[in-house]
């Protein structure tokens, strides 16, 4: 499979996710809870089959990784945007750590620019269970409704992602796409300093 080639399965599918994205923003500036939810819904599972058509049928494309970390942000920002429109009753209790939580998914992103130029596209092991965790949330909350436990694992869950996510941007020269996450780095750090020269 080409690096570069944009045709594949996963690719269309990630596509419909940035497209949708206008889309389910005019639900959720228009109050129409209900669409927004059902879409948003649609968009979190076609994160999880793209992402599992790719790997299964070895579709994975440079074009794709970034595709992919590119619709989930604008997914994350749908979501977000939604919790202040139609759950903040819900969520006034539990603003610090929602906001502590939003600001360490920001600083990836500005790290990731600052020392690289480009936006991330690592797919880590423990953000992409972050990004299950936080489908789970967003479903549960908005059929069955808030559950504090539920909150607080995705909050405490997506901050060790980014920590984590920090930290490999620390230690990597390049920025490169599917990075399995730091013990890795670490491990393929230590064996190219292993090698004779």
């Amino acid at each position: 499979m080409k690096k570069n080639e944009f045709w594949t399965i996963p690719n269309l599918i990630t596509s419909y996710r940035l497209f949708m994205f206008p889309v389910i923003l005019y639900f959720t500036l228009s109050g129409k809870e209900i669409l927004f939810a059902i879409f948003l819904v649609i968009n979190l599972v076609t994160d999880f089959l793209d992402g599992f058509i790719a790997r299964k049928f070895h579709m994975e494309t440079e074009i794709g990784a970034k595709l992919d970390s590119l619709a989930d942000d604008f997914t994350y920002v749908l979501a977000f945007i939604g919790l202040f429109v139609f759950k903040m009753d819900d969520l006034r209790p539990h603003l610090v750590s929602f906001i502590i939580f939003i600001s360490m998914l920001v600083l990836t992103v500005i790290v990731s620019l600052i020392k690289f130029r480009k936006f991330p596209s690592f797919h880590l092991y423990i953000t992409k269970i972050s990004g299950y965790i936080q489908a789970f949330f967003f479903i549960f909350l908005f059929t069955l409704g808030f559950y504090a436990p539920f909150y607080y694992l995705m909050i405490v869950w997506g901050i060790l992602g980014a920590v984590e996510h920090i930290a490999i941007q620390m230690v990597i020269p390049d920025m490169r796409s599917n990075v399995k996450g730091l013990y890795w780095v670490l491990k393929e750090i230590k064996a190219e300093k292993e090698q004779p020269k």
